[in-house]
């Protein structure tokens, strides 16, 4: 009998079938994104990140990179949202640091260009309070933004910002004190 030629060897192997948790996380993150990306990206321009944009953009890759240690998926939101607090809070600090450290700083910009998605946001009605919070000290204006814009309760205002629900009455009381007084300054 004639010897049968052995299949040719393949020279790679096939991918291997996608996990089931990966596609989990896969759906998970993208349902995130579709119901909020805008409403974070909003939140980190009301915070005062210098570039939203990043700040949400790596706020999904924490939460891509964690999602097989949420213990509820139903936290997620809760998470990212902290996630986008925390590091536009970390971006302002690192900012602030640098500027310090510069040996020759820039003259500050005769006015500030926001981008396509920041113009769109924020209405010119709008933008009178935006220069007013950004006036507030940062944890009173977290705290402003976290109850009124998103209307968060006490609690989760409390998980998203790492501190005390008591801590979170006092910054949105002198958060708002200070904030009235600003705007009636300005009329």
């Amino acid at each position: 009998m004639p010897a049968q030629a052995a299949a040719p060897a393949q020279a790679y192997a096939p991918a291997p079938p996608a996990v089931p948790a990966d596609l989990e996380r896969e759906a998970g993150v993208a349902r995130l994104f579709e119901l909020h990306y805008s409403s974070m990206l909003r939140l980190a321009v009301l915070l005062g990140a210098d570039d939203p944009e990043n700040v949400v953009a790596e706020a999904y890759y924490q939460i891509y990179r964690r999602w097989r240690r949420l213990k509820d998926v139903a936290a997620a939101e809760a998470y990212l949202r902290s996630t986008v607090c925390n590091l536009t809070r970390m971006r302002i600090r690192h900012l602030q640091v640098a500027r310090r450290h510069e040996e020759n700083p820039p003259a500050p910009p005769d006015e500030t260009v926001a981008s396509a998605e920041n113009a769109a946001l924020l209405r010119d009605d709008q933008r009178v309070l935006i220069d007013a919070l950004q006036q507030l000290p940062a944890r009173q204006r977290e705290a402003l933004v976290l109850r009124h814009w998103l209307g968060l309760k006490e609690s989760e205002i409390a998980a998203a910002m790492g501190i005390s629900c008591g801590s979170v009455k006092t910054h949105t009381a002198r958060g708002i004190a200070a904030l009235t007084q600003v705007m009636e300054a300005r009329r």
